[in-house]
């Protein structure tokens, strides 16, 4: 039976506006350690460092990161070895402009770090399975060997790899001096380094000194002073002066990383940008060092610098990945741009599964893919003086498919795109004029 059956005035809403692609997430990281309360293996979404308070405070001493003994001489402390800084790394993305993340808990402060601990399905293998996260970071499994460090790095880029939709920070194991060529440099990269996926992480160095302090267990505090006595806040006092944490850059990275890509774009480097909540990097670094560091003609895994300058503080003076000898993927942004592309057109383009693979569906695509380029073109994400320079999509038969793809289902669509790249090295020529 005819639907208009019955006299009477029908609406319909007809639509004529063709399918868009909306743009992924591009730095939600997921943080994997160490907290004091909290379910393990519970990946838990925050946006501030209130709510991570709220999730991983111990239910009995209300304790959130790690208290630690300061040792004396007389009266004059002495900063204790951390092990556990996860709370006070957030502090510190937070500071350098992060925004919502997963922390994932991996063990209490029990047992000591372990690589166990983030490799167990209760860690990195959870990752896998979350699709918002883009950015994966574990800042204190930098107490662990370079061996077992390499394991977690290998583990964390495999799934970044195998998702194509994810990009490891990568800090280094304590211990190690990167700005010994060929000692500690040449060390880290074939011991610490192993994965082959290097395109999908950024290695940062060096540790940073930082305005976040650790908790402190005042039951060694010599002489049991009485609270609020002149002893005690002299003993306070001499606490608080050496009671900075120094923690790897990693997390203050992916602050960064949110900050840019909020007030730019995920195609803008991460770098020639002051850190936050830093005084000062753990070394110095010069131009000569920074030289080993950016630039590895063997292996090809470039390790970005995090240096001092006056009058511009502690800045991120790096912008590649570890994959430094590639042309394709040597710089974050680039790569970075690629797999927000490819995972925003990928999801936009499900709704196309089991549509007829006909010349109507293919010009839906590629208008829809093209009208999707076009606007980062004109954000300035994709160089070139036309879109025809900046982009290409092509579908269709006899173009991307045969009649044989056609027969087996599958639609092929190939796109290309000319990612803008850093200015890394700008070099000024001069020459004297002699006026004739």
């Amino acid at each position: 039976m005819s639907k208009y059956a019955t006299p009477g005035v029908y609406v319909e809403e007809k639509s004529i506006l063709p399918p868009s692609i909306v743009q992924v997430s591009t730095a939600i990281p997921v943080f994997l350690g160490y907290a004091a309360g909290g379910e393990i293996g519970k990946p838990i979404r925050i946006t501030s460092l209130k709510e991570f308070e709220d999730h991983f405070k111990d239910p009995v001493s209300g304790d959130v990161g790690k208290s630690y003994e300061f040792t004396f001489t007389g009266s004059q402390a002495a900063m204790p070895e951390t092990d556990f800084f996860l709370y006070e790394a957030i502090q510190l993305y937070f500071m350098n402009g992060g925004g919502a993340c997963y922390i994932i808990k991996i063990e209490d402060f029990s047992d000591g770090v372990k690589e166990s601990h983030f490799t167990a399905t209760t860690g990195i293998p959870l990752i896998e399975k979350m699709d918002e996260p883009t950015l994966i970071a574990f800042p204190e499994a930098v107490k662990l060997s370079a061996s077992n460090y390499a394991t977690v790095v290998s583990a964390a880029m495999g799934v970044c790899a195998a998702t194509k939709d994810k990009f490891t920070l990568i800090d280094s194991p304590n211990g190690m001096d990167l700005l010994d060529v060929p000692g500690g440099l040449t060390d880290y990269r074939s011991q610490a380094i192993t994965s082959n996926d290097t395109s999908y992480g950024a290695a940062y160095y060096p540790t940073l000194k930082t305005v976040v302090r650790v908790g402190v267990d005042e039951s060694n505090f010599p002489g049991s002073p009485v609270v609020g006595s002149a002893d005690y806040q002299n003993i306070q006092n001499s606490v608080n002066a050496v009671n900075r944490v120094i923690v790897p850059p990693s997390a203050l990275m992916a602050g960064v990383y949110a900050k840019v890509d909020r007030d730019y774009g995920v195609w803008k480097a991460p770098a020639n940008l002051a850190l936050q909540g830093v005084i000062k990097p753990s070394v110095q670094i010069s131009d000569a060092n920074q030289e080993h560091l950016n630039v590895d003609a063997t292996s090809g895994k470039s390790i970005n610098a995090i240096r001092e300058f006056a009058g511009k503080g502690t800045v991120v003076w790096g912008a590649r990945t570890l994959d430094g000898n590639n042309n394709e993927w040597r710089y974050i942004n680039v790569r970075r741009l690629f797999i927000t592309v490819e995972e925003s057109v990928k999801k936009a383009t499900a709704q196309f599964v089991f549509e007829n693979n006909d010349a109507k569906t293919w010009v839906k695509v590629s208008s829809m893919i093209k009208s999707y380029l076009n606007g980062l073109w004109k954000e300035g994400a994709l160089t070139g003086a036309s879109p025809e320079e900046a982009y290409f999509v092509n579908v269709g038969l006899g173009t991307t498919m045969t009649q044989q793809d056609v027969l087996e289902g599958r639609m092929i669509v190939k796109i290309g795109l000319a990612a803008v790249r850093p200015a890394e090295f700008i070099i000024l020529e001069f020459s004297h004029f002699v006026n004739q």
